[in-house]
This record gives C-alpha cells, structure tokens and sequence, in this order.
C-alpha cells in the first residue's frame, strides 16, 4: 500500500470546515448521545475513549497564531468562531492512499492522541473532514470539546449528488450562491446544477453579446400571487441582475474548494425569451419580446437558422471558459412546437435534413450542439425532452417527468440523473398543515424523499450501470428570497443527501429523524429558516 503525505497548503479549506462548524455543532450533542453523522456512513466502529479537542489549545497567543498553509481567510473564519490553534495542526494528518480504488472513499481514525484522515483523492479527504466535525460533542459538565475514538469507513452509493438552483424566476446575490455552496459541500453533494438562463431572466455576462444583460437580465415587473389566480396582477416593479464574469470564476473557485463541480444550463431551443428579447432575429418571427413578467411555458423559442447556431456557440465558448467541469446543461425541456410549425426557415430546415417532423428538429438541434460541445472536450445534459426524435449519441439525460425517461436512456445505454418531480422537486409543499408558504403545488414530504430509490424496481439490472444518481430541484417562481429559499430545501436536502450516498441497508427514517433533530441545532447557529414540523409529517412504514 502506498501513502503519501497530503499536501498541507491544500488542507486549509478542510481545517476551516471542521472549525468553521465546530461552535455550532457541539453545542448540541450531549454526552451518551449517538452521532449524529449525515449521510450515515457505510461502516462505523466507536470505541470507549476520546479524542479531547481542548487539551490541543484554543485562544492562542499572538505569536503562536501560524496557520498551516497560510490563509488569511481562513484565519479570519476561525477567529469569528473563538477557535485558534495553539500549536498548529499537528494532531490532525491526512494521508492519500492510492489503493482505495473509489475516488470519493475516506477512513477517518480518532483515536486519544490523533485524528488520521486517509483518502483516494483530496475529494475524500474534504468527506473526512465533513464526518469529523460532526463527531464534534460538548461535555455537559466540563464543557469540553471532544469526539469519540472511532474508525469510519465510508464511500459513496452514487457518484452524482446534486443540488439545483434556478436563479432566474428570482435572483440570487454571490453571497448566497456561496452559502448554498456550504451546503451541499456540509451535506456531501459533489454538483451545483446553476439554472442561468430562462424566459424571466439572462443571469450570466456573455461579453460578446452585452445586450443579454443589458436587456435580457431585467423584466418590467412580476406577478403577484400564483399563476393559477385570475386576473392576474402584477407589482410593477423592475426586477433582475447577472453574475459578471469575474463573480462567475469567484464562485467556480469557491466551489472548487469545497469539492462542488458546478453544471451550468444555458437553456436552448426553448424558455428563450430573455435572450430573444435582446436579440430578437434569433427567433421564427422577429419580435419585438420582453423578458417574461410571469411563469409557465411560451411559444417562442430560438429559430434553426444558421445565425442561431453561431450565437449559441460563441455564447457556449465564453461559458466553456468559465466552467472546468465534465458538462453543460442545455435544458432542453418543454419546446412548444407551434412557431416551428409556421416558420419556413424551420420546415426548410426539415425538408434538408430529411426529418419527419417537428420533433425531429428538436433532435437535430440538440445533437448538433451536442457535436459541438463534444468537439470542445464537453459533455451535454439535458432534461428528458432531449429523448424526443431521438437521443443525442453521447448525451446524458436527466429524468424529471417521471422515471420513465431515465429508464428509456438507461436501456439505450446512456447516463441518467434520476430527478423526478415526486419526490426531487423542493419546489412543491412540504406539509400539509396551514400556513405553509405559496408554492407551485404538489407535495413531497421529508418522508418521500428519504424513501425514494433512483434506481427503478422495474430498470433491468444489466443497465443500473448508467443510473449516475440523482438530483434535488430548486425552481424559484414562488421563492423571492433566501428566506424561502432555504425553508424549502431544510430538512429535505439532508434528506436528498443520505438517499444518494447512503446504501439502504444502513438508512433508518426514525433513527435519520433523530439525527436530524441535532442538526437542526446547527441550522439555528447559521441562521437558516427552515421547516421545523417535519416530525408532524407521515412516517413511512418501512425504511
């Protein structure tokens, strides 16, 4: 077996995670309380003694304060939290170990004197860290910081964890998009699905093309209450925003920090009408458009004319420069057909292509900009409409109606990200109690969430290969601000998290609702708004 020891300038993210949440998560458990780890790790063994974190120094002296590495913002964190260390870090060692063979798997070892990390790849060491500070207890009558002496095993059950988040129907500031971040990368999601692009609002700088922020970023107004109340009413106000470029890289590295790969979607062929607003000869009639100042689906979508295609790549080169990652997300979801139908440039363009109809063009669409991403070394993902007149060659599809598009692409030997509206939408309620906060309808309780599968009973074995794992919706219509934001996705995203990394055998909903309890002291130290009735919800029978 070989180790190496981890580089130490690249420890600094973990150490601030495990101190950045030290306060709030020991200040919660108490002695003879089981750990409260989420996701619940695949094997665990506790022993009899503890690792006290008080005996190796808090509030140094001003000439002991050198931080590994050296990072004044991590400092900064720690200082805000009273945590400085008084002889370094030497307790604390990570090891990478080339003969751990998943690239996500850890083993954490406490014992009295040491806290040892070993991992595949610096992504296993930041799960390390993540399942260390929760291990983090208060004792009730010392007060002292400890954690038990214990040795996990653990590795993920999917290798695609994601969190989505639509920042068009309502904008969210850099500060926000990061705490998010801090999220996903607290709960052991890998992927940020950044929704950049829709009918409401062009949220991403496209140097090329300025009008895209400069009119497709603000719409006039917004409605007031649910699309469903007649007449409707709207508040008058200009709304918008868009992350420049330079935030754009920011939060990349940020991301990349906390082991987050983000996928960003720029919609296409249809949900265009901010873009077709600034460049109205991209569309079958020419306009004149305006961002749209309500929800739903419209008619208007990009044209197949050549001219389109030149604008959507050069708009794809300046977002492939922005984002490292494997792939691009070109939505590609819910296209009305109707302008198509009407429009002579689109019919040529099916009479040329020997396609049979509209839908046909959809998949020439795609699958030409699949070929141009794929030549640019990307991936494309798209929503399970891209399924429609057949399957760009190497695209991945992500399955939101239903399961039954993932099961068709998964057959055809193709990736999938399972994310059914039941029970991945966070956008629909939570509770049936009153009270609860305008949403767009349906009902995914906590419950739900915790006992869905993204590997259908019925796909046949040969293919569960191609099921990558799954992914939890934010569509942000009937969610104005951060509030809300983060009501909606607490407690579910824990819940999202230890579906996709937990295997079922070791996922309980009583004993998760038990852990969730000491977490959502956690959530009041952050001070998240969250949904604090979920144990008045129903319970399912079986794990």
């Amino acid at each position: 077996m070989m180790t190496a020891p981890f580089d130490r300038r690249l420890t600094w993210f973990m150490i601030f995670m495990a101190f950045a949440f030290l306060t709030p998560m020991c200040s919660q458990a108490q002695d003879g309380q089981r750990l409260a780890i989420i996701p619940a790790p695949q094997q665990i063994t506790i022993k009899d003694d503890r690792f006290a974190w008080t005996d190796f120094g808090t509030n140094a002296a001003p000439e002991t304060r050198a931080f590994p590495g050296g990072s004044p913002w991590v400092y900064t964190q720690l200082q805000e939290r009273g945590i400085e260390p008084l002889h370094g870090f030497s307790f604390l060692q990570f090891h990478i170990d080339s003969s751990l063979v998943h690239p996500e798997a850890y083993i954490l070892e406490i014992t009295p004197r040491l806290v040892e990390i070993t991992a595949g790849s610096r992504q296993g060491l930041l799960y390390g860290m993540t399942t260390l500070l929760q291990t983090i207890t208060k004792d009730s009558l010392s007060g002292q910081l400890y954690s038990p002496c214990l040795l996990i095993r653990d590795q993920p059950r999917f290798p695609y964890r994601g969190m989505h988040l639509d920042v068009c129907r309502h904008f969210f500031p850099v500060s926000f998009v990061k705490e998010y971040i801090d999220y996903l990368a607290f709960y052991k999601f890998n992927t940020f699905h950044w929704h950049l692009t829709e009918d409401q609002g062009w949220r991403i700088e496209i140097k090329r093309y300025p009008k895209l922020t400069d009119i497709g970023a603000w719409r006039s107004e917004t409605l007031i209450g649910h699309y469903r109340d007649h007449p409707h009413q709207f508040d008058g106000q200009r709304y918008g925003g868009y992350y420049t470029q330079e935030e754009i890289r920011d939060v990349v590295a940020y991301a990349r920090d906390r082991g987050i790969t983000i996928i960003p979607e720029i919609e296409m062929p249809g949900h265009a009408l901010a873009a077709l607003s600034a460049y109205p000869e991209l569309s079958c009639t020419g306009g004149p458009f305006e961002p749209a100042t309500k929800w739903g689906v419209f008619d208007d979508v990009y044209c197949t004319k050549e001219e389109t295609f030149t604008f959507l790549q050069h708009v794809l080169d300046e977002v492939i420069e922005l984002f490292p990652g494997t792939y691009i997300h070109i939505g590609g979801d819910e296209c009305p057909k109707t302008r198509w139908a009407e429009c002579p440039v689109c019919q040529e363009t099916i009479r040329s292509n020997g396609l049979a109809d509209e839908h046909e063009l959809q998949s020439w669409f795609i699958q030409r900009i699949e070929r141009y991403l794929n030549a640019k070394g990307r991936r494309l993902i798209g929503w399970d409409e891209i399924l429609e007149g057949g399957l760009a060659p190497e695209a991945t599809v992500m399955s939101w109606r239903g399961v039954q598009g993932g099961l068709e692409a998964a057959s055809q030997s193709h990736d999938v990200i399972m994310t059914p509206g039941k029970p991945c939408y966070f956008d629909h309620y939570q509770s049936t109690q009153e009270g609860q906060p305008l949403a767009i309808g349906g009902y995914n309780p906590l419950s739900d969430v915790y006992a869905w599968d993204p590997v259908p009973p019925s796909l046949d074995p040969a293919f569960t290969q191609y099921i990558l794992g799954g992914q939890a919706n934010v569509w942000t219509e009937y969610m104005p601000d951060e509030q809300q934001v983060e009501y909606m996705i607490f407690p579910r995203m824990a819940a999202m998290a230890e579906t996709l990394w937990s295997v079922p055998a070791n996922r309980d909903y009583p004993d998760f609702l038990d852990r969730l309890d000491v977490h959502t002291h956690t959530w009041d130290q952050w001070g998240v708004r969250y949904f604090a009735s979920y144990r008045q919800e129903p319970i399912p029978t079986t794990k």
